[in-house]
């Protein structure tokens, strides 16, 4: 099986130019995780690198296929120098080794949560998982390997993760499209939430 971390760094490098910084990240009994900080003028794009190195693996599965299964790596957007965002690397690498760590399938829709905010002082602690295929188009790999998908990260203040778990995702998408919500500002409130 070829090592899918080399085609997946490439992706991103071509579609975010190169990265002004990097962490790594090891948590016990997972492969590593790295987070890559890439700067577009005013906007900071911070993206994994290890999570699809292995397929992720439904929890109910009794065995884990190492070739079978979804791949993706995550991509989070903000608005820089408006909050300390850069403290984010670690939250970033703990969500993206939550497949390995919590046996979890990533996918658009889902809500991961932290439990503490992403950044300090940050209004968010979790983020609504979206549709890949934007900014930085899916890897294809050779079969039966499934494509790595780049999945954007939105994220979601407290109340906006209590309303999405009621209503769902698309309905909170729809509500901050409808509101012109600006979802890279890192200080921004939730969005009216009442109809």
């Amino acid at each position: 099986m070829s090592d899918v971390s080399p085609l997946v760094e490439a992706r991103l490098l071509t579609a975010l130019g190169e990265p002004d910084a990097r962490a790594s990240v090891t948590f016990l009994g997972t492969d590593r995780i790295e987070v890559l900080r890439f700067p577009e003028g005013d906007v900071v794009r911070y993206a994994t690198l290890g999570m699809s190195a292995r397929p992720m693996t439904d929890p109910a599965a009794a065995l884990a296929d190492p070739l079978r299964g979804p791949r993706a790596e995550l991509v989070l957007s903000v608005r820089s120098g408006l909050a300390d965002t850069d403290k984010l690397l670690r939250p970033l690498a703990v969500l993206a080794a939550s497949p390995q760590v919590e046996g979890v399938v990533v996918a658009p829709g889902a809500s991961l949560d932290l439990g503490e905010p992403l950044w300090p002082g940050a209004p968010f602690s979790s983020v609504l998982v979206a549709e890949s295929g934007g900014l930085v188009e899916d890897l294809e790999l050779d079969e039966p390997m499934e494509p790595v998908r780049f999945l954007p990260l939105l994220p979601m203040t407290p109340n906006e993760a209590a309303w999405k778990r009621v209503h769902g995702a698309a309905a909170l998408e729809e509500r901050w499209l409808a509101r012109g919500t600006d979802l890279r500002d890192p200080r921004r409130g939730s969005v009216p939430l009442a109809d």
